[in-house]
């Protein structure tokens, strides 16, 4: 069932604009905030005069600050209102317990990155009472790629109403949006207070459901307050997945209640694990943000600490190819380790896996699979395997092994949706399962092995292969995680090229007949070379441009709009994230005095 959201900002008349002393501001015709001292001969500005470079920049432009930029219709005043945010009052109407829950911890949220935004101090003697008012229609909480995020900001100022912040959306979720998109209209006043754009009109929703990360936490285990400053800084974003690649051969810190092996073989230490109590809080945590989390448990490539047991419980082997010494004939990369699919302990195991994936998630939510850099060659080196295969009627080619590998993935769909109907009786239809791209996806013989209505492809091949355009045109579903742009951890091991927001934000996802088929993207942080140390400036403020190009689909150019991405940097900093610096302070503080800064030696901007 649709719903809307109405909430109304009842803030008393105090506009400001350009009141008091000190340096001010000006924002010119091609969207420069300049000081008057350095107003540039022959320039056209705008009458206003602003006491802030932030100030100015809360207007200047069609955008102003926002971060993303708003898909539909955009109206900036030049006026501000100055405010109190303590002095703001709320009044929730929403027509269950839950909807209530979600819009009171909402307003929490809101009412933090606020105050986060003061200079000095909140407080503001003058400040009128502040009314905010909701009314929820839907009790809908579900968070998939159906989900509407859509809103409309209106804000009107007038001396016998005050300011109205009046929000329509179709779910909290697109409330949510709304309310980080008015923090984005905020900025602190230099004596006390913060300033709000006076009379505003937005129009907003996304063009592509999925606006993800992947987050690796596996290879370097991440502290879950260093994940939950990840989610921070994707609400801050818009954006609306984490995919988790909890596990993976090189550690499997997840608890898993069903079967403690698979931690206390596979962790790196006691202390370094994630409860089962712990990852369902996380997902509450992200759920109130506006994010869903979908857990990957990767294979049948990438399984070994977690998976050595079985021998010692009388299982056989669950994984093979453990420990060999020349990796590179049998893996992706050491410790190598590809789980046995001729063994039928190994399926019974992945199953309990499955049932606590199912059970820490929300019951609309899917899994991540795995599926990529599988190497044949581990199992046909296996004697187990070999014998089985022969056995069970197999040659010992390609294309066998092939059909066993994509019989493991069909294995384990079944499983997936007998746990989903057991515990979910009521859900309509299947859910569909992700895999990563690979030999088995290949376009000319994908067909042959996965079914486009049950299996959604995450694709991580350059931005110049046809692989998406070719996947599309079979009618399979994609995610694109673009490998020469949206892959963040390269520059930083090995010969990988790293990749600058603005070549982050230039990455555009293919197009398709049905734009349903093209659900979004991913940036990926693998954690080779990462850890909490380096996290989140590895990850912001890059993957910010990637959130706006799956928010919004700009054509502007990035020198068109780094102003509003520096500001976008600047706002993650002040909320705890510690972003990386983008350019030298100098540029950001004086606009358009670096203009071709970042052109190399063939002047193509970077």
């Amino acid at each position: 069932m649709m719903f809307a959201l109405w909430i109304f900002v009842v803030l008393g008349v105090g506009l400001a604009r350009g009141s008091g002393g000190g340096t001010k501001w000006l924002c010119s015709q091609t969207t420069f905030c300049t000081t008057e001292s350095e107003m540039v001969e022959g320039e056209n500005y705008k009458s206003e005069r602003f006491e802030s470079q932030r100030d100015c920049r809360l207007s200047c432009g069609k955008y102003g600050s926002v971060w993303p930029m708003p898909t539909a219709k955009v109206s900036l005043s030049h006026n501000r209102v100055h405010f109190d945010p303590q002095k703001i009052h709320f009044d929730v109407r929403a027509p269950s317990k839950a909807t209530s829950q979600f819009l009171d911890e909402a307003r929490r949220l809101f009412l933090g990155n606020l105050r986060k935004e003061c200079r000095r101090d909140c407080k503001l003697a003058s400040s009128a009472k502040i009314v905010v008012k909701a009314n929820v229609i839907s009790e809908s909480l579900v968070l998939d790629w159906r989900t509407h995020e859509n809103y409309k900001l209106v804000i009107n100022t007038t001396k016998a109403t005050g300011t109205v912040v009046n929000i329509q959306a179709t779910t909290v979720y697109g409330a949510r949006h709304a309310f980080e998109t008015v923090s984005n209209l905020v900025t602190g006043s230099a004596a006390s207070g913060l300033l709000l754009v006076s009379d505003v009109i937005i129009s907003d929703r996304p063009v592509y459901a999925h606006r993800g990360l992947m987050l690796d936490t596996s290879r370097n285990f991440i502290p879950l307050s260093y994940v939950r400053k990840t989610i921070d800084g994707m609400a801050a974003s818009k954006m609306n997945v984490l995919h988790w690649h909890v596990v993976d051969a090189h550690s499997f810190p997840l608890e898993i209640t069903r079967v403690p092996q698979m931690r206390i073989y596979g962790a790196y230490s006691s202390s370094q694990t994630y409860s089962h109590k712990e990852v369902v809080q996380l997902m509450k945590y992200a759920r109130l943000r506006g994010i869903r989390i979908i857990i990957e448990i990767d294979g049948p490539a990438h399984a070994h600490s977690g998976w050595q047991w079985g021998p010692e419980e009388g299982l056989g082997h669950l994984s093979v190819c453990l420990n060999r010494i020349r990796w590179e004939s049998y893996c992706a990369a050491p410790p190598c380790g590809q789980l046995n699919p001729m063994n039928e302990n190994m399926y019974t195991v992945l199953k309990e896996i499955f049932h606590q994936v199912a059970e820490m998630g929300a019951p609309e939510e899917t899994i991540h699979m795995g599926g990529d850099e599988v190497y044949l060659s581990c199992w046909n080196t296996t004697k187990q395997i070999r014998d089985k295969m022969l056995d069970e009627g197999y040659d010992l080619s390609e294309k066998s092994f092939f059909r066993l590998w994509a019989q493991f993935h069909q294995r384990n769909l079944l499983a997936w949706e007998e746990i989903n109907q057991r515990m979910y009786p009521g859900i309509p239809e299947p859910k569909p399962v992700i895999l990563w791209s690979s030999p088995l996806t290949d376009p000319l013989a994908i067909e042959n092995y996965l079914p486009k209505n049950r299996f959604i492809i995450q694709t991580w091949v350059d931005s110049h292969e046809p692989l998406n355009k070719m996947l599309l045109s079979r009618g399979y579903r994609i995610i694109v995680s673009t490998r020469d742009a949206w892959y963040l951890d390269h520059g930083f091991y090995g010969s990988t090229e790293y990749h600058t927001w603005r070549t982050v934000y230039n990455n555009k996802l293919p197009k398709s007949r049905d734009r349903r088929q093209v659900l979004g993207g991913e940036v990926c942080m693998w954690s080779e070379s990462v850890d909490q140390n380096s996290l989140e400036s590895r990850i912001w403020p890059r993957a910010g441009a990637a959130a706006e190009r799956l928010w919004s689909n700009p054509k502007e150019a990035p020198e068109l709009i780094e102003r509003r991405f520096y500001r976008y940097r600047d706002r993650l900093v002040d909320r705890g994230i510690h972003a990386d610096a983008v350019t030298p302070r100098y540029c950001v503080l004086h606009e358009g005095m670096c203009e071709h800064y970042f052109y190399d030696t063939d002047n193509k901007y970077l």
